[in-house]
């Protein structure tokens, strides 16, 4: 790394390695659809900028990075990354200057980076002070999608899961302390199953997988329940998703049904994690993390995660610092 000049106007000059969109995906992700390569950047703070360059620490692999990497051709929540360009991702960084008051040089940040060694944040309302590293780094990236069941089991809920594979059910029931969990994708009929397991019928169902489990769930939802639609990973590489047949259930039990999208309460995170850090730190919450190491792993890492060989929270070390 080479620098020179003074302060708010320091100029670092690096070698950056980062994963970029080869061409829009089209089914299933693959690894050839992304490519690594290094190039030398410059990380400038011009006078009077607000930008913040950050050494990326760690990365997470997101369903959302699959989503934008496929041509959208209505943009709402996400717009499609050009081909050419680096993919994004949730990270956790060390600030190399700033630009921007709330930020210093070695402070440690998490927010929404690209997929390289190092990032110019030119919107620094998406990053975030980490001020307790009593826990890992790379919780902040997001164990927090394991969290809803362990907190629903925390307030006093019966919590059963579903997962699509033998490891992931032993994960749910052993780990993470779900009072019970099935493989959904062993089950030949899938009302039948949750009519065994919730013979009462079901209050909350919180959803990431979309498809057929939801018109399950809906004939199985008590009266003026809730569901919170997270994510439709089983759809994303569909050019056809499957329709949803039952939904005149939500009508029939009153039901209450709801998107869930986690950047809509980032100003939220700071009570989040006043709650969370002692759960963690008691044992109360536990956090399971796949990780891999190295920016070239990013590509197998996404395929992985639409082909179920994650198991627990996807994190690619990018740099020990």
């Amino acid at each position: 790394m080479d620098t020179d000049g003074g302060s708010s106007s320091e100029t670092v000059q690096v070698r950056n390695k980062k994963v970029m969109l080869k061409h829009h995906i089209n089914g299933f992700p693959k690894e050839s659809d992304l490519h690594v390569t290094t190039e030398t950047v410059v990380l400038k703070v011009l006078q009077g900028s607000n930008t913040v360059p950050v050494k990326v620490l760690y990365l997470s692999i997101e369903p959302y990075q699959y989503i934008r990497s496929r041509k959208i051709e209505n943009p709402g929540v996400f717009s499609s990354y050009p081909p050419g360009s680096v993919i994004t991702s949730y990270g956790v960084g060390r600030v190399l200057n700033s630009g921007h008051p709330g930020y210093k040089k070695g402070d440690l940040v998490w927010g929404t980076t690209g997929c390289e060694e190092y990032s110019l944040i030119t919107e620094p309302e998406t990053l975030f002070k980490i001020t307790d590293t009593d826990v890992p780094l790379s919780y902040y990236l997001g164990v927090l999608g394991q969290l809803v069941g362990q907190l629903a089991k925390l307030m006093g809920c019966y919590v059963v899961g579903s997962a699509g594979s033998k490891e992931k059910v032993d994960l749910l029931k052993n780990k993470l302390g779900f009072h019970d969990a099935f493989n959904y994708k062993e089950e030949k009929n899938l009302d039948e199953a949750l009519k065994r397991y919730f013979p009462e019928g079901i209050d909350i169902f919180f959803d990431n997988v979309g498809g057929k489990i939801i018109d399950a769930v809906l004939l199985n939802m008590r009266l003026h329940g809730r569901i919170a639609l997270c994510g439709m990973v089983s759809q994303y590489p569909l050019d056809d998703p499957e329709g949803i047949k039952n939904l005149m259930c939500i009508i029939y039990q009153r039901l209450r049904v709801e998107g869930f999208v986690v950047f809509d309460y980032f100003h939220l995170f700071p009570k989040f994690w006043d709650f969370m850090l002692p759960c963690i730190r008691e044992g109360k919450i536990a956090c399971v993390e796949d990780i891999a190491e190295g920016l070239d792993s990013c590509p197998a890492a996404l395929e992985g995660l639409f082909t179920g060989r994650n198991l627990g929270k996807k994190v690619i070390i990018v740099s020990q610092e």
